[in-house]
């Protein structure tokens, strides 16, 4: 009986966990940029360089997208279609930047394993994930949500997907990359 009320206990627990997770992982969103607005600026460390500017970027569309984890099963559904697709994005003058928590080594051996090419910035103080409302509470840790900011030419956002699905995520990008205004 006592085992019954104890199991019953830790597991209120958790779904108490959980629900505040879901309030503060929606509010998190809610806290991301809006399409019009300059894109915050940052300088993160890459997995092949030692750090990596949004501004270095100007004259080109970024495509800024925040992943949870390198190596699991949808990051790299992820990755590897925005990879597939790198020549399309170099013909629309796109550049693809992945953002995570991981650390640079991290984001280093994942490419290598996987075969990417294009830049993974490690966001280990969590400060451009929360700026970009893109942090996500997982009970007993904090990791980036599945969310993706187009950022034009001219470094203001153009369009926003927020809880991504990553399967068919990138051509929804180059749709949308490919219905904007020219410069």
């Amino acid at each position: 009986m006592v085992m019954k009320y104890a199991i019953l206990i830790v597991l209120a627990i958790l779904a108490a966990g959980v629900a505040a997770a879901y309030v503060s992982n929606r509010n998190s969103a809610a806290n991301a940029p809006t399409v019009g607005e300059m894109a915050p600026d940052f300088t993160l460390p890459s997995q092949n360089s030692p750090a990596v500017s949004l501004k270095d970027f100007r004259g080109h569309w970024v495509v800024l997208y925040f992943y949870p984890k390198d190596g699991t099963h949808g990051c790299t559904i992820e990755a590897h279609n925005f990879e597939r697709d790198i020549a399309k994005y170099d013909a629309v003058n796109a550049v693809v930047l992945g953002v995570s928590v991981d650390d640079a080594a991290s984001h280093q051996n994942f490419c290598a394993k996987e075969g990417l090419t294009f830049k993974l910035l490690a966001d280990t103080n969590k400060t451009v994930s929360r700026e970009y409302g893109s942090v996500m509470n997982m009970v007993v840790t904090r990791i980036a949500s599945r969310n993706t900011f187009l950022i034009d030419p001219q470094g203001k956002i153009a369009k926003t997907w927020i809880g991504v699905s990553p399967e068919h995520h990138s051509e929804e990008v180059l749709a949308a990359l490919s219905s904007m205004p020219k410069p």
